[in-house]
This record gives C-alpha cells, structure tokens and sequence, in this order.
C-alpha cells in the first residue's frame, strides 16, 4: 500500500484518544473512514469533526467483543463501500489491580474488548481486506505487551495475546500469498483517557493511579503516535513501537533477560500507590 488515497480504513475505539486521531489523519491523506465505538457521545464527536473537514465517514456503535454485533458491522460498512483495505483494530480499555484482587467478571471484561475484539474485526473483516487486493490489517498492542508490570496483569495478558496473535496472522498471510500486510503496534505512554476510563479493582486509588499515568507516564500526544501508526501501516511494517519509553524499555528487557521482572518489582514500589484496607480477597 502505497497511499491511503480513496482507500476504505476501518477504525474501531475512534470516540477518542489515538482512534480518534487515526481517524482525522487517514481521512487527511484521502481515506473513506468507518468508525466505531463503544460511546455515542464520543463517537458523535469525532464525525463532526470529520465532517467538518469534508470526510466520506460511516459510524456506527459497536461492542467490538459482541461478535454477531462485528460480523453486521463489517458486511455494513462493505455493502456502503464496495471493499475494504485496512482494519484498524484500536479499541482497548484497562483493569489495574494485582490478579488476586481482581474477579473473574472484571478480568473477562478486559480479555472481551483488548483481544477478542481484536479477534473479532480481523476474522470477520479479513475476507474483505485480502479481496481488496491491497490490504492491511493493523492491531493495537502496548509496550505492555513486549514488557510486564505489576498491577496489569490482565492488560498485559490481553496484549501479549494481540502481539502473538497478530504475529502468526502475518506469518499466515505471507505463507498463502495473500495481499495483506499485518503490523502489530506497541504504543508507550500515549496521552489519552484510557487509565481515566478505565477499571480498577476495589480497593485501589483510582485517582492517584490516573494521576501517575497522565502525569509521568503518558508523554506522547495521541496526534503524534497516530501519525507513527499509520505511517508504519501504511508501509506495511511488521511491528512498530510507539515513544521513546516503548522503545527504551523494550531494549532494557532485552539486555536484562527475565532479571528485568525483579528491577521492575523493586521499582514500582516507589511508583505505584498502596491498595486500601478494602481490596477484594
């Protein structure tokens, strides 16, 4: 894929944040765009502004780990446009807390939206996307997803899941020749609202933890790691890592070998605030 011009991509989680910004940057260079999300309000939000800027753009609200709901939604947006080229599978959300405190409906709530609605929009959007002779399918992984830390346990399930999920889907498109590049994107510290929006387990300090995450963790503006996504999409790359934290924290985990879990351990003692006396056993 050479261009982005007159080509139908597919964004799912674009109500805010980086879907939001994938969404008003592929439109930018000439895309069709096909958005969803979980959130009406947010959803309504970002098509008027790619109204505003004369974007082709269907939107539709989805639970992308409703599966029936992703296989309507994906004939939908074919029979609107005739093809798609690429699948933006960007809808995530977050659950802090250690494992022993979490219950088993909170860590099936993240498994549901982080991999199975990764699961989910490339099966039923893959036929489509090889169809289109030119194809792309890009799915969202964290640097969380190449390192682990304490209190994520269940977001970094989810997202080793997509990288070795997205890892074999490439290794099956080249083997069977088909048209579409796979890219697994691993994003640091992106300024958004997911530890805002997202669940902590009882007993946890949800203020002070989003307080850290938007204040010493996400540094980089969703726009600008938008802008790496989709350029290394559209080169079809197979694995892009998103700040310089992503990057420096992969590179330590290499030169430490599993040494890096205990640095890490000792490390976020000084980081990470003390559950309260009413964390769930």
């Amino acid at each position: 894929m050479k261009t982005l011009q007159n080509k139908v991509v597919v964004i799912t989680g674009a109500g805010s944040g980086m879907g939001r910004e994938l969404a008003l940057l592929a439109s930018s260079r000439g895309a069709k765009v096909a958005i969803s999300d979980w959130n009406p309000d947010g959803l309504d939000e970002t098509v008027s502004l790619l109204k505003a800027r004369g974007a082709t753009v269907h939107s539709s609200v989805l639970d992308v780990s409703d599966r029936d709901a992703m296989g309507a939604y994906a004939q939908t947006v074919f029979d609107e446009f005739g093809v798609v080229n690429m699948v933006i599978n960007n809808a995530g959300v977050s659950m802090t807390g250690d494992f022993e405190d979490m219950t088993y409906e909170e860590f099936d709530w993240i498994v549901g939206v982080n991999f199975d609605g990764v699961v989910n929009g490339t099966k039923e959007f893959l036929p489509h996307v090889i169809a289109s002779g030119d194809g792309a399918i890009v799915n969202l992984s964290s640097l969380f997803g190449l390192v682990s830390m304490p209190g994520q346990s269940a977001y970094n399930a989810t997202k080793y899941a997509v990288r070795g999920f997205t890892e074999a889907l490439r290794e099956e498109m080249l083997v069977n020749g088909h048209p579409v590049t796979v890219t697994c994107i691993h994003p640091g510290g992106i300024k958004t609202g997911i530890s805002r929006n997202g669940r902590k387990t009882e007993g946890q300090d949800g203020a002070s933890i989003d307080k850290i995450f938007e204040e010493k963790l996400a540094r980089m503006p969703a726009d600008k790691a938008a802008r790496i996504i989709l350029d290394a999409a559209v080169k079809g790359r197979a694995r892009q890592l998103v700040g310089i934290d992503a990057h420096i924290l992969h590179h330590f985990a290499k030169l430490a070998g599993s040494r890096y879990q205990d640095i890490v351990a000792m490390s976020s003692k000084k980081v990470i605030p003390a559950k309260g006396k009413t964390a769930r056993r």
